[in-house]
């Protein structure tokens, strides 16, 4: 008996009980056949055969031979294996030929990832100069708050080209970006049908081409970027922006100030909704679109103007004020 079970595999490999058979035959010679159905893979492979002097018994093959013999099988199934991927390649070769339905679906996929903001950039500059009707575009607070560079400047070139082919282009800010020299300069240059609108918070970025194709952020980083052209996205994309937009205030080409009743402006309100949900500093400044400092002074003067003297106390005065009331 060997000591390795035999357990069902293809007869094709050779098991850890048939390699202990073929070993003890070598060690001790001929082997019965009631031996060798232990692991009847050794059989199958050539490992052991007849005996010429006694044919009732098994004899092991010399291992050189036998690994000859093993190789040149495995030669001929990986030549047959490649026989049968030059069967599939001619049979679909014909399906994925240039105007097949398919190859067109493969062509254009409806969600592709993006990778490196270069590719991202080139993706969405090919996208403006196909563009024709509309341009919709949400844009965050970082990254405006610095000088005009090359890279905005071949922007501002695309999006005027795009504007004199009678497009038009309609983008949502943060209200932190209503005096951001970057952002004013950009609608100085531009001339065409383009608008400018702010909210206190937007949604990720987003960039939306005639109807068809959108692209935004898929990390946090914003090295990687979905492509999305799937019809039921585009459509939900569209319908937030006209729901965010009809909310904003617009901001060029004509500007229009919220008011501030009771002392209290449109960005401390923010502040004091945010401050009731129990954000921290940090959190808020963040969904504002400003830096930590900011949001604490804003802070100050809210507390201020309501007359508190803690955080637990600014939040009950919030709620007994009924600024936010008025402010929705």
């Amino acid at each position: 008996m060997t000591g390795v079970a035999h357990a069902e595999h293809p007869m094709e490999e050779l098991c850890a009980a048939g390699a202990e058979l073929y070993e003890r035959a070598l060690t001790h010679g001929r082997l019965t056949p009631q031996e060798a159905q232990q692991a009847p893979c050794a059989v199958h492979l050539g490992l052991l055969r007849p005996a010429v002097e006694d044919v009732g018994r098994l004899e092991p093959v010399a291992p050189t031979v036998a690994l000859q013999r093993l190789l040149r099988h495995s030669e001929e199934r990986i030549a047959e294996e490649r026989r049968r991927e030059e069967r599939l390649a001619e049979t679909f070769h014909s399906l994925m030929r240039p105007g097949a339905p398919a190859a067109q679906a493969e062509s254009t996929p409806t969600l592709s990832i993006l990778s490196g903001k270069e590719q991202i950039n080139e993706a969405i500059a090919e996208e403006l100069t196909r563009a024709t009707d509309q341009v919709l575009a949400i844009h965050p607070h970082s990254g405006h708050n610095g000088p005009l560079t090359h890279i905005h400047q071949l922007a501002l070139q695309r999006d005027q080209a795009f504007l004199d082919r009678g497009g038009r282009i309609r983008t949502l800010y943060q209200h932190t970006l209503r005096h951001s020299p970057t952002v004013l300069a950009r609608y100085e240059l531009l001339s065409g049908d383009v608008q400018a609108r702010t909210l206190d918070e937007v949604t990720e970025r987003l960039i939306l081409f005639d109807r068809t194709v959108a692209f935004v952020p898929a990390n946090a980083e914003r090295t990687l970027a979905l492509e999305v052209r799937h019809p039921a996205l585009i459509t939900f994309f569209i319908t937030a922006f006209d729901r965010l937009w009809h909310l904003a205030t617009p901001m060029y080409p004509q500007a229009v100030q919220p008011p501030s009743p009771d002392g209290i402006s449109l960005r401390q309100r923010s502040i004091a909704r945010l401050l009731v949900e129990g954000h921290t500093d940090a959190v808020i400044a963040d969904r504002l679109g400003m830096n930590v400092r900011t949001a604490r002074v804003h802070i100050a003067k809210l507390a201020a103007t309501l007359g508190s003297n803690s955080r637990a106390q600014l939040g009950y005065l919030i709620g007994q004020s009924g600024i936010l009331e008025r402010s929705e």
